[in-house]
């Protein structure tokens, strides 16, 4: 361990495997002394953590470098800043940003930031740039071991990277990798590690998390690949662990096992976040989907007989090249259908390099605004009557923090959503029942009912 204290400050981007990709990163570099900074301008280290998502995502990149060059130049003469550039900007326009903007020091795309301390080392030898954007994802898990600083009682955990699906909306092939499953027994050694520091719900997180098939645990060689079914529940099988979520999956990839761990599963969260994009068939195939309306409104349909008060969360994109009113108008039915809890949605934006960018009948950009405020308003609409019919319900939630008033708890409930209410501190990091008083689109307010529910 480094006596030399230094401090960090890591700027996230996107996603929650980002999220998960920071908290590792922090981990790595605290050997060498760096600790938590709340702003840049207190840091000796700043790392953006980038996502390649949305549109102009690499704009924004250089927008906070620009405001990051000055704070540069003042601690020059006192120690001095190093700027890195993590994460999918990272990975897919690497070179671009060591040559567009020289505030940066070194750039590492999202396998290889295990690396982080070498590559300082390697900037500060030489008072250079350091660029590290291969892709050595097995290498990675075997560096960063399971010493993981822990702020809660909720943790993320990767199990899967990358995709092999290839939508013609999106970059993650390109900048992720294909896709690829830590083996199993790495998987449980890092929950027990988590556990054990009180961790109470992990939220397994892949690209696409149910296309997991991982090396099975030592002495279970025979079983073949483990699926995200049989994951699931060796994990639930831990103690310490409540609740266990999965982000984000593929209807490709919706084997009958994992629809039947919801079913067997207790500890599996009855919240299923299943992405569709479109209720078009004609843009499910342009996307390259690989699936159509009815397949996935089936797999809904499965979900619910094997868990029936599962709720269901999407992601949407509207004004894909080509969507015409009528593909639009299938889309709304989709929605009408499933009468999802939650849903993500947002106008197509193209990337570049995708196949997507290149089509012709791009749609315009006011067609794209008005449809999406007539699809945000049904999903607000099927929110907020969700929230809506949990109230006179006794639920289950897991306190994870003081609320922002006195004495006030927040917690989730089993579908993800927040619940205040007025308790006790000691609730924290414990499951206790909640009789659900009043809703609304974000949040749930109720009263502690007598007993709580989990093992300290």
């Amino acid at each position: 361990m480094s006596s030399t204290r230094k401090r960090l400050f890591i700027k996230t981007y996107g996603c929650q495997m980002n999220v998960y990709d920071s908290e590792r990163m922090r981990d790595v570099l605290a050997p060498l002394g760096y600790e938590p900074a709340e702003e840049p301008d207190g840091a000796d280290l700043v790392i953006l953590n980038t996502c390649h998502i949305r549109e102009k995502a690499a704009e924004k990149v250089y927008s906070e470098l620009g405001r990051l060059r000055p704070l540069k130049d003042e601690k020059a003469a006192s120690g001095g800043m190093t700027i890195a550039v993590a994460g999918c900007v990272a990975q897919a326009e690497g070179a671009e940003i060591m040559k567009r903007a020289p505030v940066v020091d070194l750039v590492v795309g999202p396998q290889t930031y295990h690396k982080l301390p070498e590559l300082i080392a390697q900037t500060h030898r030489a008072r250079g740039e350091a660029l590290d954007t291969e892709f050595e994802v097995e290498d990675k898990f075997d560096k960063l071991g399971n010493d993981r600083q822990v702020d809660g009682h909720t943790a993320f955990v990767t199990v899967q990277e990358g995709c092999d699906k290839f939508c013609t909306f999106c970059v993650v092939p390109y900048t992720r990798g294909a896709e690829w499953s830590r083996p199993v027994d790495q998987i449980v050694a890092e929950v027990r590690a988590l556990a054990a520091k009180g961790v109470r719900e992990v939220t397994l997180l892949g690209q696409n998390v149910n296309a997991f098939h991982g090396e099975p645990p030592a002495g279970r060689e025979a079983d073949g690949p483990w699926g995200l079914g049989q994951l699931v529940r060796h994990l639930a099988l831990i103690g310490g662990i409540e609740r266990i979520r999965f982000t984000t999956s593929h209807p490709r990839d919706m084997e009958e096992d994992l629809i039947q761990a919801f079913a067997d599963t207790p500890k599996l969260m009855p919240y299923f976040h299943l992405p569709v994009q479109s209720g078009s068939d004609k843009i499910l195939k342009a996307m390259n989907r690989q699936h159509t309306g009815e397949e996935y409104l089936a797999i809904i349909e499965r979900l619910r007989a094997a868990r029936s008060d599962i709720a269901i969360s999407g992601d949407m994109i509207v004004g894909f090249p080509g969507e015409t009113d009528k593909d639009f108008e299938d889309t709304l039915n989709l929605v009408r259908q499933v009468n999802y809890a939650s849903c993500f949605s947002f106008k197509y934006s193209r990337r570049p390099g995708t196949p997507g960018a290149a089509m012709f009948n791009q749609v315009d950009e006011a067609v794209k605004t008005e449809r999406l405020a007539i699809l945000q308003d049904l999903l607000n609409q099927q929110q907020v009557a969700f929230n809506e019919s949990q109230i006179g319900r006794t639920l289950p939630v897991l306190f994870e923090k003081a609320g922002r008033k006195d004495g006030q708890l927040h917690g989730r409930s089993p579908y993800l959503q927040s619940v205040h209410v007025d308790g006790p501190d000691h609730l924290i990091g414990r499951i206790a029942d909640v009789r659900i008083e009043a809703a609304s689109r974000n949040a749930l307010t109720g009263q502690l009912v007598d007993g709580e529910r989990s093992a300290a």
